[in-house]
């Protein structure tokens, strides 16, 4: 039997050295591979792991007036957040008591935003006072997970409340970050109602970035690149206004606990220099965090002081329409200049009685709307006829929305022949409709804003532009002002006809009207007051008005709810915001105008 090749210890020796010398060669070539041929590729994937981005978050743009006092600002402020990876839940409660939430707060939070990165901050609160600052300070070692950061908040003490204009903002929901991801990040604010809606693009700015190194459990190292891939914030743009403040503060004292509407605008540019709603709601309680019960009080308010009034609400204008008719008669040749008919008191048509204020016998086109003559009109729409009328009333901006640039805005009614037969069955409605609608009532509706628009179109013989808050826009990269373009609007109708009725008006003011009780001795008002029929109560109070006269600066629109008949009401409020803004010197020096801006941003 043969015997196997026996092997010596000295073999074995030289065996175990050739094997732990090639397995030294192969590691040796691996690492100067991954050292130097494939040096790229894993530093690439460290950086990957290494390096993360901390974002700068924009101070949005300050709103102005169109004299370059500041409406809305931003003010310094505190945010608490929570990194989950580093956090224990076991905290909430104690931060839930401190930050005056409502128990079980910061765990929906959290809940909320689970689908995230751990390494991510969440957004806790907003606007925290130093009271918790101080708290956590002392405690900090005990809150791993927990930090706060320096942020803004708007600013809206500044003299007016404009909560229906400006709007507010609020953190971006899940379903907008789902639409906006690519735009927006968790914890980002976004404009919600108002000009903070409508021009979000133009006030958030953009954010900036700085890139730090990490190492593995995540903690600072580091700026990456001395910060060469750092890209600085973008403050957001200024809008420069057409409000004027002082009108605006005559509108919101004027109103005082009435509700109630009103809208005043250049005629000449279609800026809207005040705008209020009433009741209006405190937007310094929408700044940071607004508790559910706070929410659930405001939604619930009677009175609904989200409710917007003035681009929302929408009324019979009354008497404030028998502008408009006497124009489209005259353009259309249904009756002359010197037409003339005889008030009795009233007008009977059919078995029916409708009603005039008095008995103001023959009576021409300027003396009816002085008098505010019913039966005038009474007799005018019949000789129009529905389809005319409603022609006309769509030229003129009702039933359409005047756009302007808040987006919320209903069109009103105007009623027709097809919206009759509709809903009472064709060749089944009569004159009887065309009766009440001639006096502004009836199924017609307008909002305010409308209304304004159309005063607008009485003071400047049928031209004016739509309706708009925002003059333009400060660049911040720049420091350029840049303007923005309205829609013209115009009526094809003569200057002879405007003359007949801003005659009239006129006479409401400062003749025997139903408005002399606003007569100024400092410039001259025209004006309208009307009644809008309310089938749930008290009627509404109206007046339309421009001044000066003969060199129209500001047109308004005022409705009072729920105060009864005619301008009682409705005409004081209009006279102060007119006073308030043509009685003063608004000129300002575009050297005393450049320097507010710079010492505005740089606070």
């Amino acid at each position: 039997m043969k015997r196997g090749i026996e092997i010596t210890t000295e073999q074995r020796r030289n065996i175990l050295f050739f094997f732990v010398l090639g397995f030294g060669i192969i590691l040796i070539f691996q690492l100067v591979k991954m050292q130097l041929i494939d040096y790229e590729i894993y530093n690439q994937k460290s950086s990957e792991n290494s390096i993360k981005g901390i974002f700068q978050q924009a101070p949005r743009g300050i709103l102005y007036d169109r004299n370059y006092h500041v409406l809305v600002n931003n003010k310094p402020s505190f945010s608490v957040q929570i990194t989950p990876a580093f956090y224990d839940t076991s905290l909430n409660a104690k931060l839930d008591k401190h930050l005056d939430y409502e128990p079980g707060t910061i765990s929906k939070i959290l809940r909320l935003n689970r689908n995230s990165s751990k390494y991510i901050p969440r957004l806790i609160k907003r606007g925290v006072d130093f009271k918790f600052i101080a708290w956590y300070e002392e405690n900090a070692d005990e809150l791993s997970g927990v930090n706060y950061v320096t942020d803004t908040e708007r600013d809206y003490k500044h003299g007016v409340r404009g909560a229906h204009m400006f709007g507010y903002i609020r953190e971006i929901s899940q379903e907008q970050l789902k639409v906006k991801k690519d735009e927006y990040q968790m914890g980002d604010m976004i404009g919600v109602t108002g000009i903070e809606r409508a021009y979000e693009k133009y006030l958030r700015g953009e954010k900036g970035i700085n890139y730090i190194l990490l190492d593995s459990r995540q903690r600072y190292i580091g700026k990456y690149e001395d910060g060469k891939f750092d890209k600085p914030m973008v403050k957001g743009n200024d809008l420069v206004l057409g409000i004027d403040l002082d009108a605006q503060k005559a509108a919101e004292l004027g109103f005082g606990d009435k509700q109630g509407a009103l809208v005043a605008i250049e005629p000449s540019t279609g800026e809207i220099l005040a705008f209020y709603s009433s009741p209006d709601f405190d937007l310094d309680a929408l700044t940071s965090y607004t508790s559910k019960g706070a929410w659930t009080e405001l939604l619930n308010d009677k009175r609904k002081p989200l409710f917007n009034r003035a681009t929302m609400s929408v009324n019979p204008p009354g008497s404030t329409f028998k502008m408009f008719e006497s124009l489209l008669a005259l353009q259309e040749g249904i009756i002359t200049p010197e037409y003339h008919t005889n008030c009795p008191g009233g007008f009977q048509y059919g078995n029916r009685f409708f009603k005039c204020h008095g008995s103001h016998g023959s009576i021409d086109i300027k003396h009816s709307i002085e008098k505010s003559c019913n039966t005038f009109y009474y007799q005018l729409i019949l000789k129009i006829g529905i389809d005319k009328w409603n022609e006309y009333a769509h030229k003129f901006g009702f039933g359409e929305r005047t756009g302007v640039d808040i987006g919320e805005e209903l069109p009103g009614l105007v009623p027709s022949r097809l919206y009759y037969d509709k809903v009472w069955g064709k060749n089944r409605w009569g004159g009887g409709f065309l009766v009440s609608l001639g006096i502004g009532q009836g199924e017609l509706s307008t909002t305010i804003i409308q209304l304004a628009q159309y005063t607008c179109l009485l003071a400047n013989y049928g031209k004016t532009y739509s309706p708009h808050f925002v003059k333009g826009f400060i660049n911040s990269k720049t420091q350029k002002f840049e303007p923005f373009i309205s829609k013209e609007v115009s009526v094809n109708i003569k200057k002879e006809y405007f003359d007949i009725v801003r005659e009239g008006m006129y006479l409401v003011v400062n003749g025997a009207g139903t408005a002399t009780h606003i007569k100024e001795s400092s410039f001259i008002i025209a004006g309208k007051t009307g009644t809008s029929q309310n089938p749930h109560g008290a009627d509404h109070a109206l007046f339309i008005g421009f001044a000066p006269y003969d060199n129209p600066k500001i047109a308004i629109a005022v409705i009072v709810h729920n105060v009864g008949f005619g301008g009682t009401h409705a005409a004081p409020i209009a006279r102060d915001v007119m006073k308030a803004y043509l009685l003063k010197d608004v000129k300002v020096e575009k050297k005393e105008i450049k320097e507010k801006v710079n010492n505005d941003q740089q606070d």
